[in-house]
């Protein structure tokens, strides 16, 4: 199944090329050409064996200026792949943020949420005896946080049916 998967792709791939089909066309033009070269020699037709020839040298010809021509890029193998790119991008970035790799990034440049450090603040003002800041605040910017909000509902409706 995989070998005809890369079969496929690389039908599709060299038939977006014109360079790539020309230079088979021109190859299949060729060992036509020889086998009528043949056919002409052996049935001793001077005249099919020499524009045998003529055809063989046309098509050799085509191969001798193929080198300087250039294949085109269509318009929707452009977007194809710009549209790969793309959604390659947005895998990777999903990973990333999926995995925690670029909230290790921004710790590291020391790019933190205001929202998180006005939580670690208050967290810090509770732990301190001296300071009038209880657990109610902390829990209170806390709750502020929609995730953690459902979160708090959820666990608190447990703790009710339990007891």
């Amino acid at each position: 199944m995989l070998r005809w998967a890369a079969v496929a792709l690389w039908g599709i791939l060299t038939a977006c090329s014109p360079t790539a089909r020309i230079a088979g066309t021109a190859n299949d033009i060729r060992s036509e050409a020889k086998a009528l070269m043949v056919l002409g020699s052996t049935t001793e037709q001077p005249e099919v064996v020499a524009r045998a020839e003529r055809i063989d040298a046309l098509a050799a010809t085509i191969h001798e200026d193929l080198p300087g021509t250039a294949d085109r890029t269509p318009a929707w193998m452009s977007t194809l792949k710009w549209w790969g790119i793309a959604v390659a991008v947005a895998g990777v970035a999903f990973v990333l943020w999926q995995s925690g790799a670029f909230t290790a990034v921004r710790i590291a440049i020391g790019w933190l949420p205001r929202r998180k450090v006005a939580a670690a603040e208050l967290a810090v003002d509770t732990l301190d005896e001296s300071r009038p800041e209880g657990d109610r605040e902390l829990v209170t910017l806390l709750r502020a946080d929609p995730e953690f909000d459902a979160a708090f509902k959820r666990a608190k409706g447990r703790r009710k049916t339990q007891a």
